[in-house]
């Protein structure tokens, strides 16, 4: 799942292609499964006959690889591409819109190579256009990795270069100060609402209703599809984190026969009772814990921050911070809000713990321009303005449309409020950035019931303890869903996005499975990785 909202939104809760030729285009076709359609019925039955024609054509079509456009930050020998699919899987010939993809080769020998392993990093809204610059930039973790595979990412639907949709000015979604999540008074929430019901009616204006109603995460899988046939691949290999195991739950649940090999890393619970309601109120729980980790080590480490040598004390200084921001924000735009968008990144990922706690650190030793520099937005960087507010749009798009949210402002406020008793570090700001969903201009969807299909290969699955964005409760979930499914997990561990960390237990394990197919007998359990060091 994609957090780290207002301003800052970055992603969370990126080859191949040989000659096609026609064996490997009959391979890349292979009929949909009979749980293809998701559901089963109706016009479920004509999204999952749309699918394979889509993937069919896809096979004959190919990827026209070319060097990427010079402004996508692309260098070679990486390649970019596109892969045209349908708007709406039920009218395959109807409109179609092209996918942005990238690759680079696998660096082993010809006998080496595996075929490709697609990724996607997360979000909603997530870009995987990176995940081949693991190779050029020689990422150590991924070396033995990148011998067996070509590299392969993608922007999903709707995200950066593929048909991306909007819900509001860029620029009017970056302005800052922006209100105190945590109300105040009755009018504080009726203003919060307000701002949530004209967002969602937003999303319809800019991206339309035809285009918003088939931003869901089963489009996506099938987007994934087409994908597999067109880079030439009868099944595919895939690595998916964050809400990118939620993409995998559901394409091994649509297309089990169409797996080869599968990690999942940081992973949404795939219960249709968590999508997507339920899931985000567990986050705010398990933002809290990690919160207290991470000031826990602050406190830990105060010979470097001087910001209490308790937990409690670096909350009083968090508190303090807040109040005065709230009061007057700070250089004139970091208020309540922006803080939260700043200061969240800790609980999300280890490696955001030192630089946090530094600008913390220097913020209460007088220096403010460093808390203005890296909590309030840029309002020059006009592109990643366009970036943030797209990868925002695409997440509220997704998580509204695949599932049924409550409409009773009534529950939202019950639930909430009592949450946020205990857990007020995230709460509220949680509430309103899911809030659109409340009044959601188009029909919401039935989640698909994950579950183990005729042909699913053997999953591997990562996660830590205390992972904040996907609670570990998640990777239990879908351990029981998918059968012949190897859990590894990471004890007393919380970064969110595990395959990427130096941690031998769990990398040695990811390459066993990737280039030999070989899992443990038994589940593991594995230390975790070391802890930042000031």
């Amino acid at each position: 799942m994609r957090r780290m909202r207002p301003n800052r939104r970055v992603t969370a809760l990126g080859s191949a292609g040989a000659l096609v030729t026609a064996t490997l285009i009959a391979g890349a076709v292979a009929a949909p499964s009979a749980s293809a359609s998701g559901s089963s019925r109706g016009g479920q039955d004509r999204e999952a006959r749309g699918a394979a024609i889509a993937a069919q054509q896809a096979a004959k079509t190919g990827i026209d690889w070319a060097d990427c456009p010079a402004d996508w930050g692309l260098a070679k020998p990486i390649q970019c591409g596109w892969v045209s699919v349908p708007v709406d899987y039920a009218k395959p010939y109807g409109k179609h819109i092209k996918l942005a993809v990238d690759r680079i080769g696998s660096t082993g020998t010809k006998d080496e190579r595996q075929g490709s392993l697609v990724y996607n990093p997360g979000g909603p809204g997530g870009s995987g256009l990176r995940f081949p610059t693991r190779v050029t930039n020689k990422n150590p973790v991924w070396a033995n990795v990148a011998k067996a595979y070509d590299f392969v990412g993608f922007d999903p639907r709707g995200v950066g270069h593929s048909a991306p949709i909007s819900c509001i000015d860029p620029q009017e979604f970056v302005k800052a100060p922006k209100m105190d999540p945590v109300p105040d008074t009755e009018a504080d929430k009726l203003a919060q609402r307000k701002l949530a019901r004209e967002y969602a009616d937003g999303c319809a204006e800019r991206t339309g209703k035809a285009m918003l109603s088939q931003m869901t995460t089963p489009n996506t899988v099938r987007d994934l599809d087409v994908i597999r046939a067109a880079l030439g691949e009868k099944k595919l290999n895939y690595l998916g984190v964050s809400y990118g195991t939620y993409i995998g739950a559901v394409y091994g649940t649509m297309f089990p026969g169409h797996l080869r090999r599968m990690i999942v890393d940081s992973v949404v619970n795939p219960s249709r009772e968590k999508i997507w309601y339920q899931a985000n109120l567990d986050q705010d729980v398990a933002f809290e814990g990690r919160w207290k980790d991470w000031e826990d080590w602050v406190a830990a480490n105060d010979a470097a921050f001087h910001l209490g040598t308790t937990r409690a004390a670096v909350q009083a200084k968090w508190l303090e911070l807040r109040a005065t921001a709230k009061k007057n924000p700070i250089g004139g735009v970091v208020g309540p809000a922006e803080l939260i968008g700043f200061f969240q990144s800790a609980p999300y990922y280890d490696s955001s713990w030192v630089p946090v706690a530094t600008v913390f650190s220097k913020y209460v030793a007088g220096d403010t321009q460093a808390l203005v520099d890296a909590a309030a937005p840029d309002m020059s960087d006009t592109a990643g303005n366009i970036s943030a507010e797209n990868g925002n749009a695409v997440y509220t798009a997704v998580e509204c449309t695949d599932a049924k949210w409550p409409t009773s402002w009534q529950k939202w406020d019950r639930d909430n409020t009592a949450l946020n008793k205990n857990y007020p570090f995230m709460t509220w700001a949680n509430a309103w950035l899911n809030l659109p969903c409340a009044t959601w201009p188009v029909k919401q969807q039935n989640p698909v019931n994950v579950k183990t299909g005729k042909g699913l290969p053997q999953v591997l699955i990562v996660q830590s303890t205390r992972d904040a964005a996907t609670p570990y409760d998640g990777a239990v979930e879908l351990h029981h869903r998918f059968k012949g499914s190897r859990l590894i997990t990471e004890k007393d561990a919380g970064s969110h996005g595990v395959t990427g960390l130096v941690n031998p237990c769990i990398n040695q394990k990811v390459d066993a499975y990737l280039v030999s197919g070989k899992l443990d007998a038994a589940d593991v359990t594995c230390t975790p990785h070391a802890t930042p060091k000031p």
